[in-house]
């Protein structure tokens, strides 16, 4: 039987960062699932950078369905959780059902993979942020501090079950890391 993957996001994912895990645990041939709040078609944004502007610009990008809501999730049927950034994490982490999910995968000290925004989520479970080490995007920083954890400012960074990268750049070396969490 395969492996089972999770990803959680919402509306305005960065797409690359959900498109590209999403596929990259397909390639390995894992059962991936794409929960949301509700079950939809999801809004994906592309995030870039240009020159002069002190912050990203953000353009639509494709749209991809989710499979089931995070109140339908059982999280003890998933081996490894993938959390994509952009904007969805700002509202997703307010969501009921979502803190429990997160919680079960480090509990349970199965593999996670948080790429930028994802640290909004991960604040959702401060006391099990607390001591840890990871990074996130640069403007996330006070979102992990606020968790009692250290920020990392590095592209990629592994600390237990739990691998953090800064932003879609850091996929390649993210993914790998988090499949061989997996393995």
């Amino acid at each position: 039987m395969s492996q089972k993957i999770l990803i959680v996001s919402g509306d305005a994912v960065e797409a690359l960062e959900i498109y590209y895990p999403y596929y990259r645990c397909l390639e390995e041939g894992y059962d991936v699932v794409i929960a949301s709040p509700t079950v939809k078609k999801l809004y994906t944004v592309s995030h870039d950078f240009v020159e002069g502007l002190e912050t990203f610009v953000e353009k639509a990008a494709y749209g991809i369905s989710s499979h089931t809501a995070f109140e339908d999730v059982k999280p003890e049927q998933y081996d490894g959780l993938i959390i994509p950034g952009g904007r969805a994490p700002e509202y997703i982490r307010m969501n009921g059902s979502l803190p429990s999910i997160v919680r079960h995968f480090f509990e349970a000290n199965k593999p996670v993979a948080a790429v930028c925004h994802a640290a909004q989520v991960l604040s959702a479970i401060p006391d099990l942020m607390k001591g840890r080490k990871y990074t996130a995007y640069p403007a996330c920083r006070p979102d992990v501090i606020a968790c009692g954890a250290t920020y990392v400012n590095e592209g990629v960074h592994k600390d237990g079950n739990l691998v953090s990268g800064q932003a879609w750049p850091d996929l390649p070396g993210l993914m790998r890391e988090f499949i061989q969490l997996l393995k």
